[in-house]
């Protein structure tokens, strides 16, 4: 749209109606506005852009044009766009750091644990790790055409359009789509995180409209920020704030606007260039300590493995697409099977007792213990979780929302484990 405006002489303006419920289909109206032959028109200039003033009425030309879509064609579409997109290295293939790969799964598998965050040495594969999950990202539905990725089915994440046009009655156009991840850059600008007015239209049609930014489009999905601990204050402050609400509200030159922007926060960041504020740092669910392989082999490994990469990715990828499928399939089983997934009362009783004993501030601990738990016996493929799997992954839940101790020498991971041990004994 942006570059029909911005290059072309004639104005298109293109209206999208709702999908047929019988065939997959999009309707389409083109408006072609030209200025009658033979009038010679005067220019007048306002604020440095030029405007035609005619004397003479426009004849509007209307066509209609019916693209029939088949499932075929989509998924053909799917496929090009995906091999025309950079590699990416295939999470099967990351050799070793086990806690991390696990705390990123099981935020795919549950969303609501609320992300994690990643700490280690340089050169570690903290970001390699994190984007190579884009292609283990199971698919939802979300209204077509939405900046917001909507879900058709829960108002808590619906864009006032598509809200209103279910209160009208209207039928929405509903698609399938991978779940998008988003990357926030440390030099991202305010307005381009949160939205901002929309310049082409305000010139163009002189009207007053919104412009999603970052935190739309990562709603019902994972915003990445690599190097966290060197994000600006401000852009901290913003991100708290929609990650505590589930929502974005954004006040710019006369609009007020709310969008839902509800989404998994993935950072990573290197404990040497500064530690996280608290705040910031309790609001992610999960937390990841990597190390630098220390095994020469094992090192070797992972070194032979990235140069067969980076020889040729298409051949590497389909070496391990037999076991990024597997994973896919075990991630899209565990989503389904979550809600059955229990927990006795008496474990939820003790992980409590745990975090009371640790001085955990707040409740955020107990709820997020209970629900990696669940997600991992659903990974696990059982539906009742087990003493094993909430020693698995308590460490991750409690390790950064202790106190810190100046003087206390050994690793907060350690202390949780150790009161654990004491706990469900």
């Amino acid at each position: 749209m942006a570059g029909l405006l911005g290059t072309s002489s004639t104005v298109r303006i293109f209206a999208s109606k709702p999908f047929s419920s019988q065939s997959h289909y999009s309707k389409t109206s083109s408006f072609s506005l030209s200025p009658s032959s033979g009038i010679s028109p005067g220019k007048k200039c306002f604020g440095g852009i030029g405007v035609k003033k005619e004397r003479s009425k426009f004849h509007v030309l209307v066509s209609n044009v019916a693209t029939e879509i088949n499932p075929a064609q989509e998924q053909a579409q799917k496929l090009a766009s995906k091999e025309s997109q950079r590699p990416v290295y295939p999470f099967a293939a990351i050799v070793g750091q086990d806690e991390m790969k696990l705390c990123l799964l099981l935020n795919v598998i549950d969303p609501k644990i609320g992300g994690v965050m990643i700490m280690g040495d340089r050169g570690t594969g903290k970001s390699t790790t994190v984007r190579s999950l884009v292609d283990l990202l199971p698919e939802i539905k979300v209204v077509a055409g939405d900046a917001f990725n909507s879900d058709p089915d829960d108002p808590e994440v619906q864009g006032m359009e598509v809200r209103e046009k279910l209160m009208k009655g209207d039928e929405l156009p509903v698609m399938s789509t991978k779940i998008n991840m988003v990357d926030l850059p440390l030099g991202a600008t305010e307005d381009r995180v949160c939205g901002t007015i929309d310049i082409e239209k305000a010139l163009t049609e002189g009207v007053k409209a919104f412009e999603p930014g970052l935190l739309a489009k990562a709603n019902r999905g994972i915003l990445y920020v690599d190097e966290v601990n060197l994000l600006d204050d401000h852009l901290v402050d913003v991100l708290l704030d929609s990650a505590a609400s589930g929502w974005n509200t954004v006040e710019r030159e006369g609009i007020s606007i709310s969008h839902p922007a509800r989404f998994i926060l993935i950072g990573s960041g290197n404990p040497e260039e500064g530690e996280l504020r608290p705040q910031l740092l309790d609001r992610f669910g999960m937390h990841a300590q990597v190390g630098t392989v220390k095994d020469a082999e094992l090192r070797v490994k992972i070194v032979e493995e990235r140069a067969r990469f980076d020889r040729n990715p298409k051949e590497f990828r389909e070496s391990y697409k037999a076991e990024q499928e597997k994973l896919q399939q075990q991630i899209y089983s565990a989503r389904s099977s979550l809600s059955a997934v229990t927990i006795d009362h008496d474990l939820r009783v003790k992980i409590s007792k745990v975090c009371a004993e640790l001085n955990v501030d707040g409740l955020r601990g107990d709820i997020v213990s209970n629900r990696s738990a669940r997600a991992l016996a659903a990974l696990k493929g059982r539906d009742k979780v087990t003493t094993e799997d909430i020693a698995t992954v308590i460490p991750n839940c409690l390790r950064h929302r202790l106190r810190k101790d100046p003087l206390e020498s050994i690793d907060s991971g350690l202390l949780v484990i150790e009161k654990f041990y004491e706990v469900f004994a």
